[in-house]
C-alpha cells in the first residue's frame, strides 16, 4: 500500500473551482488543475484494503490501489500503463463520471473516500504531455469487416478493442463529428471537446476509419451494410426523450433539455445551427428534472445570462449524508450539488407539474403542485398531490429534462427488423447478439439510460462477443 498512516494524516481535498464570476464568462472547465503534491498525498490515503471495493464497484474493473499505491510513490507511467489495462479512456471518465468507485471506497464508510476520480484523470492528462500515450497498431489483420452505429462512449469503446484484435472497423456517426453524448450532450464545461478531438486523433492513426454525417437507414442503406460488413454493432445509445404529458406542452418556449445543450456545444464550437436558437438570456427558466442533464442545463441557461432560474424533480430530497437505504458499500444516493447549483438556482423536490399556460402561443407560466411518496405493504410507493399545495411561477423557458424512454425504433432498427425488450431497447442473447445473426448492440441502445461509464464496460464486452463470433474455429 501507499503510506500506511497517510488516511490519518490527510483529508480529503479536490481541486479549486475557477471562481463562478469567472466561469459564467465561458464555457470553458470549472475545476483547476491539481499540483501534483497534492496528488500524491491523496493517493496515500488509500488503504489497499483486502478486498478493494472500489474495484468491485467500478464497471471497467480498475485496479484503483494499484495505480493510488503508483502515484504516491512517484512512479507515474507505471501508474499510467496499469490504469491503461482496463480503461480506454480516462480522460473521459475522469471528468464525467459519478464516481462509483468513490461511493464503495472502504475509507468512505466512516470517512470522506479517497479522491479517485481526481487522481484517475491526472494521471492520464501526465500521460498526453509526457507522449505516454501512443496508438495502438494491431499486430495481425483479420480481414474481417465491422460496421460500428454510433460513436458515443460505447461505440468508441468497441471500435478501439476491435481494432486491437485486427479487424477492420469503419463507426458510422449522424451527427457532423464524433463523440455522441460525450461531444453534444455534455457541455464543455465538463467537458471540453478537445479532449475528445484528442482521442480521436489517436484512433484515426491506429486505423479505425470514421463516417460523419453519416445516418444509417437513410445516408447508407441497411441492405449495403449488411452486404459490405462481416458483424454490425449497434451502439446508437438512448435518444427518445421522456416526454412531458401536460396542457401547454406544444407552447414555443418548451423545449428538451437535449436540444438546447446539442445548441449550446454547436455554438462552442463555432457551427451553425439549424433550428431556431433556444436563447436563455434575460428569461426565467424551469429545468423539470433533477439529475444531471438538469443540472446542465442549469449550468448553460446561467452562462446565457438567465433571470432565474428553477429546478423541479418529482421524487423526494436525498439525504445529505448515507442512511440505512443505501448501506455501504452501495453507491450512495445523497444530496448532489453540482457546480451549476452553485452558480446560482432554486430546487425544489416533491414537485409535479400541472400545465404549461401561455400568452400568444408562448409560455409564459407554469402551474405545479407539491406531491407526497408513501410506501404500501409490498413496498411499492405511490404519489398523491398535496392538498392546498398548487402554486404559479412566471415560465419564459421550459426545459424538459425527464430523461430517455428507449433508442428510435423507426428507420434502421425497423429496416433492420430486430426485436425489442419489454422495455423498447434492442433485445440481445447473453453473446449481446441481436434478433439477427451477426448484428450485435451494446451501450445504452441494449440497456437502457445509463452512464457514460457503464457504456464503455459495454462497448468493451461486446468486442470480445463479436471477435469470438467472427473467429472461433479460426486457428
Amino acid at each position: 500500500m501507499g503510506k500506511i498512516t497517510g488516511f490519518k494524516e490527510f483529508k480529503r481535498e479536490t481541486p479549486d473551482k475557477r471562481q463562478i464570476a469567472e466561469r459564467l464568462k465561458d464555457h470553458k472547465e470549472v475545476y483547476r488543475v491539481f499540483s501534483k503534491e497534492k496528488l500524491e498525498k491523496q493517493a496515500s490515503r488509500c488503504m489497499n484494503c483486502g478486498i478493494p471495493f472500489c474495484n468491485w464497484a467500478c464497471p471497467l474493473g480498475n485496479s484503483i490501489p494499484d495505480f493510488n499505491h503508483m502515484i504516491y510513490k512517484g512512479k507515474w507511467e507505471k501508474a499510467y500503463n496499469r490504469l491503461a489495462l482496463t480503461n480506454p479512456f480516462p480522460e473521459f471518465t475522469g471528468r464525467v463520471c459519478p464516481a462509483l468507485c468513490e461511493g464503495s471506497c472502504t475509507l468512505g464508510s466512516n470517512d470522506d473516500s479517497v479522491t479517485i476520480e481526481q487522481v484517475e484523470v491526472a494521471i492520464i492528462e501526465k500521460a498526453f504531455e509526457k507522449g505516454w500515450v501512443k496508438p495502438n497498431l494491431p499486430r495481425v489483420k483479420t480481414g474481417k469487416k465491422i460496421a460500428i452505429i454510433g460513436s458515443g462512449p460505447a461505440g468508441l469503446a468497441a471500435a478501439g478493442k476491435l481494432n486491437t484484435y485486427g479487424h477492420k472497423v469503419t463507426v458510422f456517426e449522424k451527427d457532423d463529428a464524433i463523440g455522441g453524448l460525450l461531444r453534444y450532450g455534455i457541455p464543455d464545461f465538463k467537458l471540453e471537446k478537445w479532449v475528445v478531438d484528442r482521442r480521436v486523433s489517436i484512433m484515426k492513426e491506429e486505423g479505425i476509419v470514421f463516417k460523419t454525417g453519416c445516418e444509417v437507414g437513410t445516408d447508407y442503406s441497411v441492405t449495403k451494410l449488411k452486404n459490405k460488413f462481416d458483424a454490425i454493432v449497434l451502439t446508437g445509445g438512448c435518444n427518445v426523450p421522456r416526454d412531458l404529458a401536460v396542457e401547454g406542452r406544444e407552447l414555443m418556449g418548451v423545449h428538451y433539455a437535449l436540444d438546447f445543450l446539442k445548441q449550446q456545444n454547436k455554438k462552442n464550437a463555432g457551427k451553425d445551427i439549424d433550428a431556431n436558437e433556444i436563447d436563455a438570456r434575460d428569461k426565467v427558466v424551469v429545468v423539470i428534472g433533477g439529475g444531471d442533464t438538469g443540472s446542465d442545463c442549469i449550468g448553460t441557461a446561467r452562462r446565457h445570462g438567465a433571470k432565474a432560474v428553477y429546478q423541479y424533480e418529482i421524487l423526494p430530497k436525498p439525504p445529505v449524508k448515507r442512511d440505512d437505504s443505501m448501506p455501504w458499500p452501495e453507491f450512495p444516493r445523497t444530496l448532489k450539488i453540482t457546480s451549476s447549483h452553485e452558480e446560482g438556482c432554486k430546487r425544489d423536490w416533491c414537485v409535479s407539474t400541472k400545465a404549461l399556460i401561455g400568452k400568444d402561443g408562448k409560455v409564459s407560466n407554469l402551474r405545479g403542485i407539491h406531491v407526497a411518496w408513501t410506501k404500501d405493504e409490498k413496498g411499492r410507493f405511490t404519489m398523491s398531490e398535496v392538498k392546498d399545495s398548487e402554486f404559479e411561477i412566471d415560465a419564459d423557458l421550459v426545459l424538459i429534462a425527464m430523461g430517455f424512454t428507449n433508442p428510435r425504433y423507426e428507420g434502421m432498427l425497423k429496416e433492420l427488423g430486430l426485436n425489442l425488450d419489454p422495455r423498447g431497447n434492442v433485445k440481445t442473447s447473453e453473446d449481446y447478439m441481436t434478433s439477427t445473426e451477426g448484428i450485435f448492440a451494446a451501450g445504452d441502445m441494449r440497456t437502457g439510460q445509463s452512464l457514460v461509464v457503464r457504456a464503455m464496460e459495454e462497448g468493451l464486452t461486446v468486442a470480445e462477443k463479436v471477435d469470438k463470433y467472427l473467429m472461433d474455429g479460426i486457428s
